[in-house]
């Protein structure tokens, strides 16, 4: 939603801003009044879709994934101590022509309440994981037909994290929830 109306104002905001600039020629050439209403409704307007900009890259959590159209992927799979267990969910985005996203989810069992999201990308058409020990999950995400796609990683669940576009790299609220962000 707020990226909808972002962009919504964004575009408003360029029309303004070429009313504008077209406004400010007239009035040095012909000498006419000067547009001060124009000017505020543009600048507030750039203030405004910066504003959106700022939150959604430095505000970032996971909160906003569409847990109403997801689907189960591996898992759940247990660390070897039994400390933590991993869970892969798919999520669909985009309808027909859309794709879908994965994540993966570790759970400390020794607090329950204490889920963590530490991968997030693209799906690609083989995904799985494994534990190499207790600490690190390997997660496989590669599509063999296009190399360049690979999005697997060995992660250490309790210091590193994988976002795809790196948005909880730059996120503020996120920055305590890791050591070492990786992204693509």
């Amino acid at each position: 939603m707020v990226n909808i109306l972002g962009l919504l104002l964004f575009f408003i905001t360029v029309i303004l801003l070429l009313v504008l600039s077209v406004r400010v020629i007239i009035f040095f050439i012909n000498k006419k009044r000067f547009p001060k209403k124009l000017l505020i409704v543009t600048l507030f307007g750039v203030v405004f879709v910066s504003s959106i900009y700022v939150y959604e890259s430095y505000f970032f959590t996971f909160n906003e994934i569409d847990r109403q159209s997801t689907q189960e992927g591996p898992g759940p799979i247990e660390s070897p101590t039994g400390d933590y267990t991993a869970n892969a969910h798919y999520e669909l985005y985009g309808g027909a022509a859309g794709g879908v996203n994965v994540w993966v989810e570790i759970t400390n069992n020794h607090e329950k309440d204490h889920v963590q999201i530490v991968y997030y990308s693209d799906a690609k058409s083989e995904f799985s994981m494994e534990w190499k020990d207790e600490d690190t999950l390997s997660i496989q995400n590669v599509e063999p037909a296009y190399p360049d796609s690979n999005r697997s990683i060995d992660l250490e669940v309790d210091k590193e994290i994988y976002h795809d576009n790196g948005l909880a790299c730059k996120s503020l609220l996120m920055k305590d929830e890791y050591e070492t962000c990786y992204q693509n």
